[in-house]
């Protein structure tokens, strides 16, 4: 099995113990020398600076607000869950429940994991490169930055009528050094919805595409 993971992820492992631990959900193992846990918090990093790094080079003369847009879309749990499913993480997962193959956040986190086991077994610019064999195709398609979440919120709150879109911290779960935060969105006329993040942006924008899907069926 590790031999078709590795023709799928396009590297050969050095050791194959981090690329089976990257795989391992806590549904199996809480021990954190076993689950992909701290190889997520690791990968969370390299992908965020790979990212950033490949768009400046990318977009040279682009200003900072639309970096920032590229990379939040770039970076965000939906398409790294998609990433993950192109390298056909979601079957070779390590999981105690079938189920949690198809959740979108494991999805995400195991990706990342990956890209973390990749740097701790050959370093940095091995990771880097992971990262960009398997991003590029998404940074090159799109030559128009994307509107984030909140952006489209604000536009379309006020287009409709619905006043200015306001945040609320509800809640803050985790360790201090993984935090989860809950951040409520509101609208007037329309009920709230909570998004969750490793940290209130993320929280915040996912509270606001949750709006978005909302307002599309109202």
């Amino acid at each position: 099995m590790i031999d078709s993971i590795e023709k799928n992820l396009g590297y050969v492992f050095h050791n194959k113990a981090l690329l089976k631990q990257a795989l391992t959900h806590s549904s199996v193992s809480v021990d954190v020398d076993k689950n992909y846990e701290r190889l997520e918090f690791l990968g969370d990093r390299v992908l965020g600076l790979t990212i950033a790094s490949l768009l400046i080079n990318a977009f040279p003369h682009e200003p900072e607000g639309s970096l920032s847009q590229r990379h939040t879309a770039l970076v965000c749990k939906e398409t790294v869950a998609h990433v993950a499913c192109q390298l056909n993480l979601d079957k070779y997962m390590i999981v105690a429940d079938e189920d949690i193959r198809h959740n979108e956040n494991v999805l995400c986190d195991v990706c990342e994991a990956v890209i973390g086991s990749v740097f701790l077994d050959a370093g940095c610019m091995q990771a880097m490169d992971f990262v960009q064999q398997n991003w590029k195709n998404l940074i090159d398609k799109n030559v128009e930055p994307p509107k984030d979440a909140k952006t489209k919120l604000q536009e379309i709150s006020h287009a409709r009528g619905l006043g200015s879109p306001v945040y609320k911290l509800e809640k803050r779960e985790g360790s201090e050094h993984e935090p989860i935060f809950f951040i409520s969105v509101h609208l007037d006329k329309v009920d709230a919805e909570i998004g969750e993040g490793r940290n209130k942006k993320i929280a915040e924008q996912d509270a606001a595409a949750k709006m978005l899907k909302k307002l599309e069926k109202i």
